[in-house]
């Protein structure tokens, strides 16, 4: 098992836990780290004899781990792509949402949505379980066929209704409303999660790595992948879906109670709300799962039930 997983077991078994370590690893300021000294950390961790069977106390080992965590896939030990990595997903998301959230024209709106999805789905397909495949050149192909299709549907499907109301000229109140304010978040949130599905489809249809508690891969479990993939969508959608609803009712609220006077001070407002809202909302949707997934013994196939007694396993969800 690789040291960040480990890391996950024991020091993220609770939501709080997860939280304020997800709180720490999302600091942009770990993107300013080298490749060299990105390395070196992973060295001086995985030559540690300590086994992260109790919680870190050493402050300076766990700033080590907390640069390895938002850096190192802990499936293939590689370094990811900085635009990818868990601490610049806020700071490149954040506009997008924005821009997706105040356009008016529906050919304006499935752009920003395409660019939106396609960044997101990168994200996913990057940061996934990592469990080697046969025919690994293929699969990719495969994963990349599926993304595309996944981000044109998703960015189709969020411009539709501003389609109809352009193109039927439909201008009423309460269009407008369901249109523009109610719409965008559970569309987002849907379209968000079905990416990730689409995305890592493969993982549950070629299943991934599972491990007993000394960290040993004891199989490959479809049933696993499946758990990992619909934690992973299920989080994805709370985090949209939420940063796309929380606005609009504040928002609703602040002109209700004439908070701002000036109407052009409204779009700061906006955006300060929605970047306050996505701040929050990015480790506590990372949060709701651990990064060390578990599932039971009654859960996993026979065929891994017959070569171990082990009556829980664990494996990568990914982000």
């Amino acid at each position: 098992m690789d040291a960040n997983l480990r890391f996950w077991r024991a020091e993220g078994q609770s939501f709080f836990q997860r939280f304020l370590l997800w709180a720490d690893a999302l600091d942009p300021l770990l993107l300013l780290k080298s490749s060299k000294e990105i390395k070196r950390t992973r060295l001086l961790i995985q030559t540690n004899e300590k086994t992260l069977s109790e919680p870190t106390q050493n402050n300076q080992t766990k700033q080590a781990f907390l640069l390895s965590l938002s850096s190192v896939h802990p499936d293939t030990d590689k370094i990811i792509p900085v635009l990818f990595r868990a601490p610049a997903f806020m700071p490149i998301t954040l506009p997008l949402v924005i821009v997706s959230s105040v356009q008016h024209q529906a050919k304006h709106s499935f752009f920003w949505q395409f660019v939106f999805h396609t960044y997101t789905t990168a994200f996913t397909l990057i940061n996934g379980n990592g469990t080697p495949k046969s025919e690994e050149y293929s699969l990719r192909q495969k994963q990349m066929v599926l993304g595309l299709g996944a981000v044109s549907y998703s960015a189709c499907v969020g411009a539709l209704p501003l389609m109809f109301m352009n193109r039927y000229a439909l201008k009423s109140p309460l269009v407008q409303l369901v249109v523009r304010k109610l719409l965008p978040a559970p569309l987002f949130g849907l379209t968000s999660a079905f990416t990730v599905t689409m995305v890592r489809s493969p993982e549950f249809d070629n299943g991934i790595h599972v491990m007993d508690r000394n960290g040993k891969v004891v199989g490959v479990s479809k049933k696993a992948g499946e758990k990992a993939v619909m934690e992973t969508a299920l989080s994805r959608a709370v985090l949209f879906g939420t940063a796309f609803f929380l606005p609009e009712v504040f928002m609703y609220f602040v002109q209700r109670a004439r908070f701002v006077k000036n109407p052009r001070a409204l779009p700061p407002v906006r955006m300060f709300v929605v970047m306050s809202v996505l701040a929050g909302m990015l480790p506590i949707s990372f949060s709701m799962f651990s990064q060390c997934g578990e599932i039971k013994r009654a859960d996993v196939e026979p065929e891994i039930l017959a070569s171990t007694e082990e009556t829980e396993f664990f494996y990568n969800r990914g982000i």
